[in-house]
């Protein structure tokens, strides 16, 4: 086995604006899912109050139930409350982008760390500049892939450090905004709600939140999302949807290859986009189980971080209509696409 020591590098564009425009020209009702969902919010109101009361029942027990209730229920939360920051990112709750970010915030509230609105920045990004690696995120640095290397150690740490690893992107991200009042607004929100639950409930009740921030993105199933999403697991296909059972507690965050070619349509209305299309959908591989792929990627010589497709181009659109796309459809990404075709093979 040839270790990977770079990123498969493409000269093709990335492949979701050009399917869907495959899509809205073969199935124009799709443009029909685009719209808010303003349960959302209910939903962040309810996880919310759920992980503080959470909080508050194991602030005087034992450390081995605190660990055992983040690994087993608060990961899944902040994990739902994560995909809810993503809802509110892609301004699919309400129509004012004020409000949009208000909730974000809010659910950004028992995960300690500030970062509904980073993400925000970065994400957006992500979508535009897939596989660009000055300004998509969801890339990792070099030096992080060549430290991780593909051993089975380094992957461990890895996802038990991930948001750390995460946060060391920002230095090589081009054309972030700076620093300004809605980032205040989340670190002063994080800071007070954190010393609140500290003064009133203890110590152990921050670690409680703090351990199921970590495991909602890192070393537990959950964390094997972040591969799912663009990880190289079956050829050099980019991107995969997740068709697992966790997607009814993760509401469909894991229909990644719908959201990338649909991100102005909610959560509940993603699974709509590959009935509407199937043809489209199930000719790509994708994943039925989290826990599965987790197991392998953290086992697997074959998979490493460099494990990834770049590009330093933006492509041309191959379809015969050059038309302009749908600014809400597309969210004003500025990256053309190229329909990838891909054999009729599944992941499972």
């Amino acid at each position: 086995m040839n270790k990977r020591t770079d990123f498969i590098f493409s000269n093709q564009p990335e492949p979701h604006r050009n399917r869907t425009k495959q899509i809205l020209k073969q199935h124009p009702q799709v443009r029909q899912l685009i719209g808010k969902n303003p349960v959302s919010f209910v939903i962040i109101v309810c996880l919310v109050t759920m992980q503080i009361s959470l909080s508050g029942l194991l602030a005087e027990q034992a450390w081995w139930a605190i660990f055992v209730v983040a690994y087993f229920v608060g990961a899944f939360i902040d994990h739902a409350l994560f995909v809810m920051i993503h809802e509110s990112t892609h301004k699919l709750i309400f129509k004012s982008h004020s409000a949009n970010r208000l909730s974000g915030i809010l659910a950004n509230v028992p995960q300690v760390f500030p970062s509904a609105i980073s993400f925000e920045r970065y994400h957006i990004k992500h979508h535009s500049f897939q596989g660009v690696h000055e300004l998509d995120a969801d890339l990792p640095n070099r030096w992080e892939a060549k430290l991780i290397n593909n051993y089975f150690i380094g992957k461990v740490i890895w996802f038990l450090f991930y948001p750390l690893f995460q946060a060391f992107r920002v230095a090589r991200l081009k054309e972030i905004k700076p620093f300004d009042k809605w980032i205040a607004l989340n670190w002063f929100t994080q800071i007070a709600f954190v010393a609140a639950v500290w003064f009133f409930l203890g110590p152990k009740a921050v670690a409680y939140l703090t351990l199921s921030f970590f495991f909602s993105v890192g070393l537990h199933p959950l964390g094997a999302r972040w591969i799912q999403e663009h990880y190289l697991t079956h050829g050099e296909q980019e991107t995969y949807s997740y068709y697992g059972v966790l997607n009814k507690v993760a509401f469909n965050v894991g229909y990644h290859n719908e959201h990338h070619d649909f991100p102005s349509v909610p959560w509940n209305k993603l699974p709509m986009i590959r009935d509407g299309a199937p043809s489209f959908y199930n000719s790509l591989a994708y994943h039925t189980s989290w826990t599965k792929l987790f197991l392998k990627f953290i086992f697997s010589r074959e998979l490493s971080l460099f494990s990834r497709i770049i590009r330093n181009n933006r492509g041309k659109v191959l379809l015969s209509d050059q038309s302009k796309p749908d600014e809400d459809l597309l969210q004003k990404s500025a990256v053309p696409g190229v329909l990838n075709m891909q054999e009729n093979s599944h992941m499972v």
